[in-house]
């Protein structure tokens, strides 16, 4: 098995780390700052890694003796070779996440369901714990949704209707007085154009209301 050790993962040094989505700090122990390289393990890590396509948050992976046994890891866990990983689900799809170890050559797995993380290691091959469930919708993109396209915004028809409707309250405003200094033989038609003013405002707020209310529903739902 081809390692090496460190006293501290900053003596690594830099010209013969060859992982570049992982750092010594990732691989050292938590608890000591150890670091033990196993270059077989990390090789896989690193595969798996280019596999996905997507970050892998390592929760642990090399442990130094002192640290394992103060955290209760097993007498021979594979963590003392740095042999172990420890990677958390919070990005991934558990299911193609195992699918995707195997197939780099990971033998060893161990489920977490209840704390969010998936055990793998160089072997031999066996399991525990009790796997993760099925996600009920298939696992979110890592792309962001596209925005909605400004003609289909309940915000912009909502602020749309509310200029409208001023626009139309003030013309009919403009029209009533016009009508009423100029046009007297048609003075009996000012009340009705009172009332179609009211009706402008009262659509005007309508349509504030419903530019606040998509604002505020886009927030929750994270499209703002």
């Amino acid at each position: 098995m081809n390692t090496t050790f460190y006293d501290h993962w900053r003596k690594a040094p830099e010209d013969a780390w060859r992982w570049p989505n992982f750092s010594p700090a990732e691989i050292a122990c938590r608890g000591t700052g150890k670091l033990l390289v196993n270059e077989p393990a990390l090789d896989r890590l690193q595969a798996l890694r280019d596999r996905l396509g997507k970050p892998l948050i390592v929760r642990s992976a090399y442990r130094s003796p002192e640290h394992n046994r103060a955290v209760g890891g097993a007498t021979r866990s594979k963590h003392l070779d740095g042999a172990a990983f420890d990677i958390a689900m919070a990005n991934h799809d558990p299911v193609a996440f195992e699918a995707a170890a195997r197939e780099v050559g990971f033998l060893g797995f161990g489920f977490y369901p209840r704390s969010g993380f998936m055990h793998v290691d160089l072997g031999p091959a066996r399991q525990w714990g009790e796997r993760f469930p099925v996600r009920a919708t298939v696992f979110a993109a890592e792309t962001p949704p596209a925005r909605e396209m400004l003609a289909d915004s309940r915000t912009m028809k909502g602020g749309g209707a509310a200029g409208v409707a001023t626009l139309g309250a003030a013309g009919v405003e403009v029209a009533q007085s016009v009508l009423a200094e100029t046009q007297t033989a048609i003075l009996p038609l000012v009340p009705y154009l009172d009332t179609l003013r009211w009706v402008f405002i009262a659509v005007a707020l309508g349509g504030i209301a419903v530019t606040i209310y998509a604002r505020l529903d886009d927030w929750r739902r994270g499209r703002r």
